[in-house]
């Protein structure tokens, strides 16, 4: 259980990225006073709460409603984990846990920004989306484990929820190469988790049974 324990946690912390989510969220609320960047950190942590345990919730479902089997929905959240681990390492966005150019742009026309780009896709991103897919889905049968890895998915939202309250203090204390080194670390992990994913889902296909 620690060991399904710590997957989740480092996985959530690397797809969510709460130290990357609290500087964009320093950056688009530069001109507002501190009740309203708390009124929009709470609507936001609240909604992207409820996207990503729907998530949770409802995988399994999705799964067989779409004939996907967990084999296939390993290997192809492992891919996925890796393209982010490799943007971590790299220090490169594509979309997979941050904002695009464009999104920017239309969050900076915003006057709350609660819902877009906060919510979804800054917390509850495609990576995120798929990563409480894929880790509720390989406990599978484990009460326990499921619920471990919700735990665990609840922890890294408070912990992004504080990250955002402390949005500026953070991005003053780390800075530019600060940040850049948390990120590169979680980025190697995450990549190692993910290959890791990608293994047991080709072992567990009937791809090589003769």
């Amino acid at each position: 259980m620690l060991e399904t324990a710590t997957v989740a946690l480092a996985t959530f912390f690397a797809t969510i990225g709460p130290l990357d989510v609290a500087t964009m969220f320093a950056v688009l609320t530069a001109g507002e006073d501190a009740s309203d960047r708390r009124r929009m950190a709470v609507r936001g942590s609240l909604i992207a709460a409820g996207i990503l345990i729907t998530f949770a919730l409802i995988g399994d479902f999705l799964l067989s409603s779409l004939g996907i089997s967990l084999a296939a929905l390993r290997a192809a959240g492992g891919i996925l984990l890796l393209l982010i681990g490799i943007e971590l390492v790299f220090a490169r966005t594509s979309g997979g846990t941050t904002t695009t150019e464009e999104e920017d742009q239309e969050a900076m026309d915003r006057d709350d920004i609660s819902v877009f780009p906060l919510a979804t896709p800054l917390i509850a991103g495609p990576g995120a989306m798929g990563a409480v897919i894929l880790l509720m889905a390989n406990e599978e049968g484990h009460m326990v484990g499921q619920l471990i890895v919700l735990a665990a998915l609840l922890f890294i939202l408070l912990l992004t929820f504080c990250a955002l309250l402390l949005a500026a203090r953070i991005h003053r204390l780390l800075g530019v190469t600060g940040m850049h080194v948390v990120s590169r670390i979680m980025g190697v992990l995450l990549s190692a988790l993910a290959v890791q994913f990608i293994f047991d889902g080709v072992s567990q296909s009937s791809l090589f049974i003769q």
